[in-house]
């Protein structure tokens, strides 16, 4: 890896207050949670994307706002016969913001670091199926498979793919070093990320000099700074009950799009009593979507029976496998011993989603006998206590990446379900490449979810956007856990 120099002139739109940059150069973007470190390799929070992806780092491919996979840093690939060895081009004259060139050996680093036995990636089994990678000189990497995955390509468009250098790797949690159009700034914990525009990047350059990212995590705040202006943007509103009053204000873009988030009544399927099936059954017999989505949402949202979005070609509307029905839940419980009912404790994150959600779940619940012990954590809690640490009963989150039906396939996540049948079908998922039989293999893999009521299906997340109406674009979609800056900018 050759060093081309170890100091790059700040800009001079980083020497400028914020409030006092040229209109049409800034963007102030708003966002609900504060992201627990900036380093996509190593966590599972969407926030982390939400700030760096596409924007600060780049991989070999990249998902655009449709959802198709793109070149990335890499320019073009071939893939042999049997569907096993992909040969990728590089693109020239690509640096790290510290000026460090990125070349195959930095490709090679960063999937072996990713599938390495000590490997910290939040997605590590999307490198799985890798049986090698080498160089081809400094211009060409070929990734060579153990059998053919027809979403391969995809899975290296994640943000748990972005492509690194070794020598500024260790500390990308909180100085971000990547490829991307722009490069980190500053992050003041508790407020905001700044970022600036990267005038050495290798492709189109952003419009944008520079972009900051607000953590505000409550609705009414949200509404606050964007009709103060104090906010540009939020790709992702977090007070659905407000969108009739932007929609009104022609001052405002309002967009309604669809997400990759399947929001759901996450359960502990190794804890008594959520290991009896009849139990989980119960409570999917207790919950009403509908009610749900309307005082939780506003109306804003697709029910969902089965972990999968119901914008894709391949969904099934598993709906109605547990319609509301209080006396067969009442029923399932006393089958499982407890005709009586039990405690449980419902873990909420902050997102008025899970909060307000959570509300009536309980309420819900409550109607069966289930008494649940609302214990609302802040996000960095959730992440240490329930996701790493499985230490919960019931909680509520959206899971928001792409096409991520094979987390249950995951022997330690911490839903801690395990089926032999389940996992038969994501591998057979993973050798196909027919994309008619692919769809078949994802539709048998949502009826395991929901034979088995491995968690409570809600509603799939609506996109609500809402942004001034001269800023150009953004996201009204998001197939990816993204805030992609690359082409936005202000309407002259």
């Amino acid at each position: 890896m050759k060093r081309i120099f170890l100091f790059l002139a700040a800009s001079l739109a980083g020497l400028i207050p914020l409030q006092l940059q040229a209109a049409g150069d800034h963007l102030n973007m708003g966002m609900v949670l504060e992201p627990p470190h900036l380093d996509p390799t190593a966590g599972a929070a969407a926030a982390i994307d939400e700030v760096v992806y596409a924007n600060v780092f780049e991989g070999l491919t990249r998902i655009d706002r449709n959802g198709e996979v793109k070149p990335g840093l890499a320019s073009s690939w071939e893939v042999s016969d049997d569907g096993k060895i992909y040969r990728f081009t590089l693109r020239e004259g690509v640096t790290f913001h510290d000026g460090t060139s990125m070349d195959s050996s930095d490709v090679i680093f960063s999937i072996q670091r990713a599938i390495a036995e000590d490997s910290v990636n939040a997605q590590k089994a999307l490198f799985e199926p890798i049986e090698s990678v080498a160089a081809e000189g400094a211009g060409t990497v070929i990734v060579t498979l153990k059998r053919p995955t027809g979403h391969f390509l995809f899975n290296l468009g994640w943000g748990d793919a972005i492509v690194v250098d070794e020598e500024s790797a260790a500390g990308n949690k909180v100085n971000p070093t990547g490829t991307g159009p722009f490069a980190f700034k500053r992050w003041v914990k508790g407020d905001r990320v700044e970022l600036q525009r990267n005038d050495a990047y290798w492709g189109e350059p952003a419009q944008l000099a520079t972009a900051t990212f607000r953590f505000i995590p409550d609705p009414a705040a949200a509404v606050s700074a964007m009709m103060a202006g104090d906010v540009d943007a939020f790709a992702n509103f977090p007070a659905p009950e407000s969108m009739v009053q932007f929609e009104a204000d022609p001052r405002f873009t309002v967009f309604i799009g669809s997400t990759e988030g399947e929001t759901i009544l996450s359960t502990n399927n190794g804890r008594p009593p959520f290991d009896d099936i009849r139990v989980r059954q119960a409570i999917a017999h207790a919950i009403d979507r509908k009610a749900i989505i309307d005082g939780a949402m506003f109306g804003y949202g697709t029910p969902i029976g089965s972990h999968f979005a119901p914008h894709h070609p391949a969904y099934v509307d598993l709906t109605n496998r547990y319609p509301l029905d209080l006396e067969k839940a009442k029923a399932l419980l006393a089958e499982a011993g407890h005709a009586g009912g039990f405690k449980a404790t419902l873990k909420l994150p902050p997102p008025s989603y899970a909060r307000r959600g959570g509300e009536i779940i309980a309420s819900q619940l409550q109607e069966i006998g289930i008494e649940l012990e609302i214990i609302p954590v802040e996000w960095a809690q959730w992440l240490e206590q329930a996701f790493r640490g499985k230490d919960f009963d019931l909680t509520i989150v959206s899971h928001t990446e792409p096409m991520d039906i094979g987390i249950y396939a995951r022997d330690s996540y911490y839903f801690d379900y395990h089926s032999g049948a389940f996992n038969g079908l994501m591998d057979k998922l993973a050798a196909e490449v027919d994309e008619k039989a692919r769809y078949a293999v994802m539709a048998d893999a949502q009826k395991r979810l929901a034979e088995d009521a491995v968690n409570g299906f809600l509603f799939q997340l609506a996109k609500h956007g809402v942004w001034n109406a001269k800023v150009k674009g953004l996201w009204e979609n998001s197939p990816v856990q993204a805030n992609d800056l690359t082409a936005v900018s202000w309407e002259k």
